[in-house]
């Protein structure tokens, strides 16, 4: 029986045109932290090695941990002093990146009839962010962090998707049993690896991102109405 139903955010609560998004937001933090010593072009291939680094990590330290001993590498310094500029930057440029992000109502509609069904939700957005950056993502989105049981960031995560790791990190941290949980994303990759643990899925093509070019006929997919019918009908 399911009990609980893990979201995706970016492209599928959020939707959004995943390239768009990162180069909006790289532009944005790089004009913020220019005046602080960082070359635009190093933050950018810093970011970009810290992203790397966090799909790479094998849960021996969490996201955060791995990301800023690899930025800070990057530039040869302790750049972590600098964290209450970066954290202004979240509260205040980064709240433009909204304009870049699409938005639909299904999204805070869903959520709503599915509580009032009776299930939990989690956000399992890849966590290479803070904290004050996802809860704003969520926010963006038509919803509030208190929407969900948990929420996956840099800080409390030790894995990224797609490693099924990340899925077990947080069943374990829930104390969640795989067969009774459902995943809802966009990326036939990163989303409906979770199917490999025992976990039901389902793919939200809106924003459907499938690199392989897979046969997604193999899950139950379609857009927001076809979803709330498949929780229904669980």
């Amino acid at each position: 029986m399911i009990t609980t139903i893990f979201f995706d955010l970016d492209g599928t609560l959020l939707p959004m045109d995943q390239d768009k998004f990162v180069k909006s937001y790289l532009t944005r933090l790089a004009r913020k932290m220019a005046p602080y010593g960082y070359d635009p072009d190093t933050m950018g291939k810093a970011l970009m090695k810290g992203m790397g680094a966090m799909i790479a990590n094998n849960g021996s330290a969490t996201n955060e941990e791995v990301f800023w001993q690899v930025f800070n590498g990057a530039f040869g310094r302790d750049a972590r002093k600098d964290e209450p500029v970066f954290t202004a930057f979240y509260e205040k440029e980064f709240q433009e990146v909204r304009h870049d992000c699409g938005f639909t109502p299904e999204a805070s509609a869903a959520i709503k009839e599915i509580h009032t069904l009776g299930y939990a939700t989690v956000l399992a957005t890849n966590p290479f962010f803070p904290a004050i950056a996802t809860q704003s993502r969520v926010r963006w989105a038509g919803l509030q962090p208190e929407d969900f049981s948990f929420i996956s960031t840099y800080e409390n995560s030790s894995f990224c998707k797609p490693n099924p790791d990340y899925y077990r990190e947080i069943l374990g941290k829930l104390n969640l049993r795989p067969e009774n949980c459902l995943m809802v994303g966009n990326d036939a990759d990163e989303d409906m690896i979770a199917e490999k643990l025992g976990m039901r899925v389902f793919l939200l093509t809106d924003c459907l991102i499938n690199r392989g070019g897979k046969d997604i006929s193999r899950y139950p997919h379609g857009s927001f109405p076809e979803l709330m019918e498949f929780i229904r009908a669980l």
